[in-house]
């Protein structure tokens, strides 16, 4: 007997050759089935092909290892999620042996999308009790496997085929309540068929791809509809097994189940060799689910139990999201910050302000490497963070920031999200206004009024900004160059004789402990003012009288006498100091 076998080699022809060996040799190829592994397997780290869910050598990773699992919601219909060596798990369960099991409505075909869903019970042979996948991305090689497996209920012979379509959606757009939980496909969308005729002949994988346009696999029908079938095992691309003759033990349902003959069957595929993630193109599946079909690989066989549809994330893409955040928030100054990319991302410019985010998000970003750049934000900021710690890098991802540069460099892996937060802080300073008296030192009276462009302060000689009468200290200010005024002179005091004084606001004086200096502070001078009053009064023989003249303060406030007085000039608010001279006339 003579067969070509194209695919997983090794175990299966083994195990055809055995039928010609004594039955204690036999006994020993299938302890060497277990242990032995195709190359699909071996490149995924995952036992696929061994029709058992126990971790054994060489591999050491199997179904089995996502055990124990933390299943979710009401059974029968629990789901579950985990993750373990690299591989992310998702597991769903179903109706068992019951008229309430979920399932197409009769006549329903592979290629009808959106079909009606219908509670029925399904044949012995098609009734699926759970549904497992895994999905993993090779960080070497970049390539893309996923494992399935089915489990069905106990089988009234030892022999009944198995054939099992595993859907697999990008879209999220439900079809209808009618539909319960599908979602409309979308051009690309994947559907593996897995075909297991019975008895010891081998499981076969085969591929589809839900096309628009072209040629379909049912040559009858019209696009849309299931493209041609691809031969994932003659291309060497799957490998498949079933647990015939044999009972294994599932650890992964709850509680622990044994599957007797022919009850399990899994499959593991190399989705990147296959064709279906290609270099430069990013897709993403969001849905599964699982369908027994009544016979064969025809896209005519009739669509029995249903399982799912559930959520899974399988793509060759991620997401960048880069956040602003300054330092205080929210920002006083309404800045906007700018941004370049490389590597492709798209915007390749934007511009944020705090609060603000930029989501680059899958299925828009193939894995790869990228950078994210913040122009210099000063003079009124400075980058102090570039904040990494919310990213999910399971896959391998690597956020790498650079202060100095003001850059972060991003090697995205599939299925991480590098989320990255610019922080910045607002660079403030202080500027200082000191007073002082033409008669030196500093003036004595608070109340004087200064402004710096638009803003003004009070010399009250309280509070941080006025640390001392006769001066005053402003902190918080934006770095840069202040036109300061006085644009009220403190009692007792007339006009400073200054006016548009520049004050430079360095980064990181304040009026506590680093005062500004040089540059940064200003001073006003101030002349203290005198009021002189001048009387004349007759002596009692009522002859005499007299004028009064102090030309350098003429004209007089006032030259009302007070009582008693005959004649009178009050002059008040005159600068000091002042030599003043004043005539008296008596007798004029």
């Amino acid at each position: 007997m003579t067969e070509a076998i194209v695919g997983r080699k090794g175990s299966r022809r083994r195990r055809r050759l055995g039928l010609f060996v004594p039955l204690a040799a036999v006994a020993a190829l299938v302890l060497a089935i277990g242990a032995s592994a195709g190359p699909v397997s071996d490149a995924a780290g995952f036992e696929g092909d061994d029709g058992n869910l126990a971790p054994q050598a060489p591999i050491n990773f199997d179904w089995n290892s996502f055990a124990p699992t933390t299943w979710t919601g009401t059974a029968p219909t629990r789901t579950a999620t985990d993750s373990a060596g690299g591989w992310d798990f998702t597991g769903l369960e179903d109706w068992q042996n019951t008229g309430a099991d979920s399932a197409f409505a009769g006549g329903t075909k592979q290629d009808d999308n959106c079909a009606s869903v219908i509670t029925q019970k399904a044949p012995n042979k098609d009734d699926l009790k759970r549904y497992y996948l895994a999905n993993k991305t090779d960080p070497v090689s970049g390539d893309i496997f996923i494992a399935l497996a089915w489990a069905r209920i106990p089988q009234n012979t030892t022999s009944a085929s198995a054939h099992v379509g595993f859907e697999f959606n990008q879209g999220d757009t439900a079809c209808g309540a009618a539909s319960d939980g599908l979602v409309e496909r979308t051009a690309g969308d994947l559907l593996i068929v897995y075909d297991f005729e019975g008895g010891s002949d081998d499981p076969r994988i085969t591929l589809r791809e839900w096309v628009a346009s072209g040629a379909c696999e049912v040559g009858s029908n019209s696009p849309p509809c299931w493209g041609p079938a691809t031969d994932l095992t003659a291309l060497a691309f799957a490998e498949a097994e079933v647990n015939v003759g044999t009972s294994v033990l599932d650890q992964v349902a709850d509680p622990d189940e044994t599957l007797n003959d022919s009850e399990f069957g899994e499959a593991i595929i190399n989705l990147s060799d296959a064709g279906v993630f290609t270099p430069g193109e990013c897709i993403a599946f969001g849905k599964t689910f699982a369908v027994s079909r009544s016979s064969g690989n025809s896209a005519q066989a009739q669509m029995k139990d249903l399982v799912g549809p559930g959520d899974i994330n399988i793509q060759n893409c991620g997401s960048i999201i880069i956040r602003k955040q300054t330092d205080p928030s929210p920002d006083p100054t309404g800045t906007s910050f700018d941004y370049t990319t490389m590597g492709g991302l798209v915007p390749a410019t934007f511009s944020l302000v705090d609060g603000g985010s930029e989501n680059f998000q899958s299925p828009e970003i193939l894995a790869g490497p990228y950078s994210v750049t913040e122009a210099d934000p000063g003079p009124n900021f400075v980058l102090t963070a570039i904040d990494c710690s919310a990213s999910d890098l399971s896959a391998g991802s690597t956020a790498t920031p650079d202060l100095v540069n003001r850059t972060v460099d991003i090697q995205l892996e599939a299925t991480d999200t590098v989320d990255c937060t610019f922080v910045n802080t607002l660079q403030t300073g202080a500027l200082r206004i000191l007073k002082n008296s033409t008669k030196g030192g500093a003036v004595s009276n608070p109340g004087a009024v200064f402004s710096y462009d638009g803003s003004s302060v009070t010399d009250n000689g309280a509070g941080d900004e006025d640390p001392d009468i006769g001066e005053v200290c402003v902190s918080g200010l934006l770095t840069g160059t202040y036109t300061v005024n006085e644009t009220s002179p403190p009692p007792g005091y007339g006009d400073a004789t200054e006016m548009d004084l520049t004050a430079t606001v360095v980064a990181g004086t304040n009026c506590t402990d680093n005062l500004p200096t040089g540059a940064g502070v200003v001073t006003f001078t101030n002349a203290p003012l005198y009021d002189l009053q001048v009387n004349f009064r007759d002596g009692g023989s009522g002859e005499t009288s007299a004028t009064i003249s102090c030309p350098a303060l003429d004209p007089a406030d006032s030259t009302t006498p007070p009582a008693g007085w005959d004649t009178s000039s009050t002059y008040q608010g005159r600068e000091a100091p002042a030599t003043v001279t004043c005539t008296i006339v008596i007798d004029p």
